[in-house]
């Protein structure tokens, strides 16, 4: 539950009320589950005996195909789930009122008074019984293009809604989508950024940072990785298997950085570039700790990969710090949201220097300065860099 709902206690009489209410008022509203949360609460208050409501709505995430917004009688606050990818295979999905209406019904209706033997056999039905409904009703939720979600209700009354009920749920259907679709695609906008620009960039995006050359001025520490000998696996492993070995290879690495407040800010073919920014006074050592971690996640990954017949990859990464100009980089139509300045070319030389050295990874003096207190690093030497005039020092982390 992302916020409370923000509930007046104006006691809506009809359903009229409810349609006004959920036509003019629920646009200072940003979360989906506190609309529903308060459309049920108010379908209530206009003598509709809604008990328990669920609204499943289909997204585009990386990690789940969906969502089921849950209210039930007694309760503020709608209960939020997100939903995998293979909830299609399993049975609590297969042959459930979602499931009908994934495949085209107009309706679900079901009748939990009668005789279980004699009604449509699924766990679900058998759950609300077992709470005491006696009614259940569902039915689809049309976005644009002919996009499907669902909204269902159930209640507890003898008898079940009546035909009054009915025809009061339906005269919400058409409203009820425009809001959740408005919703929906806020959330999407959001999502998509932080899937492919990161949280914080993604931020900067939706706050209007958009034109070109707009950007700002970040200290920060700067971690660049790139695997070893990526030419000759993609020459020489089938497709599926090369994609398949560099999101195991990014998994490993990306959620260390995740995890302890880095941003990736891309994917550059087998290479990647993260920032943490120095606002944050352990950002340098938070740096080294995702190394570690991403160094252990890698064992692991090869140990897997060695099960598979497959070679274990080996990687390199280049660690500075410095000032970098954070934000808009492109054509007029084609913008990318990134970091560049000396600082950042210094850790891409840095990661170029770990295949002549032979080591994993390769920090600069100015990083090792911010933690050698607290890591134990070995240095390694002075080195000349490309694009810049003097040798640079350079020390060796083992994690």
């Amino acid at each position: 539950m992302s916020a409370p709902p923000n509930i007046d206690h104006v006691t809506a009489h009809s359903d009229s009320d409810v349609l006004h209410w959920l036509t003019n008022n629920t646009h200072d509203e940003r979360f989906l589950d506190n609309i529903f949360a308060e459309l049920c609460l108010r379908l209530q208050r206009a003598g509709i005996p809604v008990k328990r409501a669920t609204l499943y709505v289909m997204i585009l995430h990386p990690q789940w195909i969906g969502s089921r917004i849950m209210w039930a009688d007694g309760l503020r606050e709608a209960e939020l789930r997100r939903v995998d990818y293979d909830v299609r295979e399993l049975p609590e999905f297969i042959g459930s009122p979602a499931n009908e209406i994934n495949d085209g019904a107009s309706e679900v209706r079901e009748n939990l008074e009668r005789d279980p033997t004699l009604g449509r056999k699924h766990a679900v039905y058998d759950a609300l019984r077992a709470k005491g409904l006696t009614d259940y009703v569902a039915w689809p939720l049309y976005h644009t293009l002919g996009k499907r979600h669902m909204v269902a209700f159930a209640t507890d009354r003898p008898g079940g809604f009546d035909d009054a009920d009915v025809a009061s749920l339906l005269k919400l259907l058409s409203v009820l989508a425009l809001v959740s679709e408005i919703r929906m695609k806020n959330r999407l906008a959001r999502t998509l950024l932080e899937t492919y620009v990161g949280p914080h960039a993604g931020e900067l995006v939706l706050a209007g940072a958009t034109r070109r050359g707009s950007g700002t001025t970040v200290r920060a520490a700067i971690m660049i990785c790139d695997l070893r000998d990526f030419t000759r696996i993609s020459d020489n492993w089938p497709r599926d298997d090369v994609i398949d070995l560099l999101n195991g290879y990014f998994e490993a690495m990306s959620e260390p950085i995740a995890r302890h407040g880095g941003e990736i800010l891309k994917f550059i073919g087998d290479g990647l570039l993260a920032i943490f920014p120095l606002g944050d006074p352990s950002a340098c050592a938070n740096l080294l700790r995702a190394v570690a971690e991403a160094s252990q996640a890698i064992v692991a990954l090869n140990e897997r990969n060695r099960q598979t017949g497959r070679a274990p990859l080996n990687y390199g990464t280049g660690v500075h710090v410095g000032d970098v100009m954070y934000g808009n980089i492109g054509s007029r139509t084609r913008l990318d949201f990134t970091v560049i300045g000396p600082a950042v070319n210094m850790a891409s030389r840095l990661e170029t220097l770990t295949k002549q050295l032979g080591r994993t990874v390769l920090v600069s003096s100015a990083f090792a300065d911010l933690v050698k207190l607290d890591f134990d690093l070995e240095r390694v030497g002075e080195y000349p860099v490309r694009g810049f005039s003097d040798p640079i020092e350079v020390f060796a982390y083992h994690g």
